[in-house]
């Protein structure tokens, strides 16, 4: 697949990253297809780890992680119980280019999701895992990253938060 045919990232502003996206009900060959090209995405943007569907303009409940093993998909996944330890550690999105900050979240969660295959998957994620699953589903709900930090982190990044906003509500424009 060339760069061409990979998917546009949605940026911050456009009204689709603000949704609770839609619980998938079939996976059929045109789903698989989807699921390669949002890969094909990922993988051409430097450090991109992770990709839910709402970023590439599909208001699905699917996100995909690479965490250095090999691709995982996340279909209709959710969280079954988090740990109440936490950890602050930078994130960075796709949708927010340039964009850094600390954020708090659980450092293990157990989850529930299907593969490609339909099958029902059940696992504890730790640290750097666990952290990029809550990420992504944060995605499939509308929430963004900047939402679970302290405003005062997001003043001297406003005037880029800006610049991207704009992007994002051009992209309003095209769908």
């Amino acid at each position: 697949m060339t760069t061409n045919d990979n998917f546009e990232i949605i940026k911050y502003g456009c009204k689709i990253l603000r949704k609770t996206s839609d619980f998938i009900e079939e996976i059929d060959l045109n789903f698989v297809e989807f699921v390669e090209k949002m890969a094909a995405t990922m993988y051409a943007i430097d450090n991109g780890v992770g990709l839910a569907a709402p970023q590439v303009g599909i208001n699905k409940r699917l996100f995909i992680i690479d965490f250095g093993k090999g691709l995982t998909v996340y279909i209709n996944p959710e969280i079954i119980s988090s740990s109440p330890l936490t950890s602050v550690e930078e994130e960075g999105c796709l949708s927010l280019p340039e964009i850094t900050a600390v954020v708090e979240r659980s450092v293990s969660v157990e989850v529930k999701y299907f593969d490609l295959e339909g099958n029902v998957i059940e696992e504890e994620l730790d640290e750097f895992a666990a952290r990029a699953f809550q990420h992504e589903l944060d995605h499939l709900d509308g929430i963004l990253f900047i939402d679970r930090v302290k405003p005062a982190i997001l003043v001297p990044l406003s005037g880029k938060l800006k610049e991207i906003k704009k992007i994002g509500r051009l992209q309003n424009r095209k769908k």
